[in-house]
């Protein structure tokens, strides 16, 4: 039984039968998961910094609910609102960036919040899908066009974001938004040389973060030799996944959870594997998963650059994020402070990704006919 007949013309009708239904069952099965965890492990990181027990619920409980809304709103949308949108998107977040640097909040050795309306927001994160589409648009323009304007616009918007970014410092997003441009510099068709010129520059901004920024290079000592510094929140996630098992000790019955800081954030997959276990863990990443595989298909079949750009951008910059947080908090990587999409505590993360997801299911929705807008 479907809410919507055929036949049905409408716009939420057109919608749910062209939008990709199982990408979009993954994502709210993320958010739900994600709710279950945070009810289940943050009221001990409440209780730790001397807020009452339900802090962090209350304010997922706000979130979440705003998250779908901005997800089924931005699926709605049509390829060329996804461009303008986007564009609006990029030019006030790059306003709101060198805002940060200037009056932002700033903790644990960063300025990468700014308050707005009595909310702590991190502009940051909401130029990621910006980028992800107004990149894609400049180099489907230079490809349709052959003008080099359009791809000198592309590299500066990189260089300005990646300027604002870095300085915060935050590294790790500095990382992801030059991964996910690099890699949309080379399905757009441009040549592999220069894709790995550019790449090689990456490496060496790599190398030139670890020299210079002392948090940069303590996190990856300490990854490559655990007796270099302090390792107990990687240690008590380590244990966390131990204890758990296959099947976990049972929701709220974990105890290594409230001895995480960031138990609610960075490292909710450690309260997935106490309590719930490796197997919700593996339910997770194959969500993770299935978003990616399924957007992928709807790429191969674009008949568009921009979307097929546009789109396997936002699949990037939402799987490397993914594989971030979960990869960090097994120790597979140096810790990086990065949320796990829809699942980890955090709006601007939550609303960001739901802005993403919403341009993905919006570009990899079915279209009859060959659209104006899809052209480019």
């Amino acid at each position: 039984m479907t809410p919507f007949a055929r036949t049905d013309r409408s716009v939420l009708g057109r919608w749910w039968w062209t939008v990709d239904r199982w990408t979009l069952a993954a994502l709210l099965a993320l958010l739900g998961i994600g709710v279950v965890l945070i009810v289940s492990g943050s009221p001990g990181v409440s209780d730790t910094i001397g807020y009452d027990p339900f802090h962090f619920v209350r304010r997922h409980l706000v979130f979440a609910p705003l998250a779908l809304i901005v997800l089924l709103t931005a699926s709605l949308l049509r390829p060329r609102e996804v461009r303008w949108v986007a564009v609006l998107l990029v030019a006030g977040t790059l306003l709101m960036l060198l805002a940060v640097l200037l009056f932002g909040t700033e903790a644990k050795g960063a300025r990468r919040w700014i308050s707005v309306a009595g909310f702590t927001l991190q502009p940051s994160e909401f130029i990621k899908p910006g980028m992800a589409i107004a990149a894609a648009w400049l180099f489907a323009l230079f490809q349709k066009t052959g003008e080099w304007r359009y791809l000198a616009a592309n590299i500066g918007l990189l260089g300005v974001t990646v300027l604002l970014v870095a300085t915060q410092p935050d590294i790790g997003m500095t990382v992801v938004i030059v991964a996910v441009w690099l890699v949309q510099f080379f399905l757009a068709g441009l040549p592999i040389a220069a894709t790995a010129a550019l790449g090689s520059l990456g490496v060496a901004g790599l190398a030139f973060a670890y020299v210079t920024f002392d948090h940069v290079q303590s996190r990856i000592d300490r990854f490559l030799d655990p007796q270099a510094g302090d390792t107990y929140q990687i240690d008590k996630s380590i244990a966390a996944f131990e204890s758990g098992g296959w099947f976990g000790v049972g929701p709220g019955n974990g105890a290594l959870k409230s001895q995480l800081p960031d138990a609610h954030a960075d490292f909710v997959l450690a309260v997935a594997g106490e309590e719930f276990g490796a197997v919700l863990c593996l339910v997770l990443v194959l969500l993770v998963a299935l978003v990616v595989f399924r957007g992928l298909l709807r790429v191969a079949a674009a008949r568009s650059l921009f979307v097929s750009v546009a789109a396997a951008g936002l699949l990037i910059s939402f799987a490397i994020q993914a594989m971030i947080n979960m990869a960090s908090a097994l120790e597979l990587i140096p810790a990086k402070g990065m949320t796990l999409p829809f699942v980890s505590y955090g709006g601007s993360s939550m609303l960001a990704i739901a802005v993403s997801m919403g341009f993905l299911l919006a570009l990899t929705r079915r279209r009859v006919g060959y659209e104006p807008e899809d052209t480019i």
